[in-house]
């Protein structure tokens, strides 16, 4: 276990450092100026060059990008250039956001997939089959944004059932489960579209796993025994869980890339929102810093799924290709 740790965890560091690099260079690559929101013609260019060398963008590449990574290293994003405020203190506010709306759509993910997958599986070829596989074809091709649209129109605006965007509603003074309640009506939809558009992928894998499983001899010989037919399916799912976990691991950057979608259609305040406003306001400290969580966030999310596959599998080899 100690060698897959460390194995890993160097895994990690080298692809958070490939990421930082890429996205710098990226964004120095990128057309405009970084200060561009400052000048006009009443402003004298002597000022905008003062400003330009305080903020360290006269510098060369190297040294701006060895001065920004090890800023980064301690913790120190540096400040916004359109919010005026510290990175980390922006990012203390929409990091929790978005990992509150990217687990409930986890969960529904999971939820739907795995039911849908096995439901499937358990009619192959016949009806149930058929049905499910059309439904999840349907919902792989429509659009999250479409999505999102359709039930702001119908739960929305048609029928008033839910509240058509933010976190909370505003002027709302409320406490205790009230305040609680007032959030989850906000979440409901974004978590919605955003599950619903990675089950769909999700249900696909979920069958073809489960199918595998049931073909195996073991369920025959239980079947065979009498066992009754859903402790069957449970002992399959058992053996496919870890497929399953890998599956889910690797769903962390569509879940991540589905939320700046989704964060922007609800304007639910979370990094996806932010990093789509940052990009519009060339605001590149902030553009850096959320590309650097979200790395961070997907490395993590894979290297959980690693130690859950472990655990729910035995068999898997801690020694193994990585």
């Amino acid at each position: 276990m100690g060698s897959f740790l460390a194995r890993r965890a160097l895994q990690a560091v080298l692809l958070v450092a490939i990421t930082l690099t890429l996205s710098f260079l990226l964004l120095d690559l990128a057309p405009g100026d970084p200060l561009s929101r400052y000048v006009d013609p009443g402003i004298d260019p002597a000022d905008v060059e003062h400003l330009r060398h305080s903020l360290g963008l006269d510098r060369p590449l190297h040294e701006r990008f060895a001065s920004w990574a090890g800023a980064f290293v301690t913790g120190d994003f540096g400040m916004s250039l359109a919010a005026h405020r510290p990175v980390r203190d922006i990012l203390a506010e929409t990091i929790p956001r978005t990992l509150v709306l990217t687990s409930i759509a986890l969960a529904v993910q999971l939820g739907l997939g795995v039911v849908a997958g096995t439901f499937a599986a358990r009619h192959r070829k016949r009806a149930g089959d058929r049905a499910v596989s059309f439904a999840v074809v349907v919902l792989y091709a429509v659009p999250p944004f479409y999505l999102a649209y359709l039930l702001i129109t119908v739960c929305a605006v048609q029928h008033s059932w839910l509240p058509t965007a933010g976190i909370a509603t505003p002027g709302l003074e409320l406490a205790g489960w009230p305040w609680l309640a007032d959030r989850a009506r906000h979440l409901i939809m974004p978590a919605i579209v955003l599950g619903v558009a990675s089950a769909a992928g999700f249900a696909r894998f979920a069958r073809g796993s489960m199918m595998d499983a049931l073909a195996e001899d073991y369920v025959r010989t239980a079947r065979a025994k009498g066992l009754p037919e859903a402790r069957v399916i449970w002992h399959a799912f058992r053996n496919a869980l870890g497929v399953l976990i890998t599956l889910a691991g690797l769903s962390a950057p569509l879940l991540l890339a589905g939320a700046v979608v989704v964060e922007t259609v609800f304007a639910w305040p979370g990094m996806g929102s932010l990093m789509v406003e940052s990009i519009y306001a060339r605001d590149y400290p902030v553009v850096l810093a959320v590309n650097f969580v979200g790395a961070c966030l997907v490395i993590l999310g894979n290297f959980l799924a690693d130690i859950a596959v472990l655990r729910a599998d035995p068999r898997a080899s801690l020694e193994g290709p990585a």
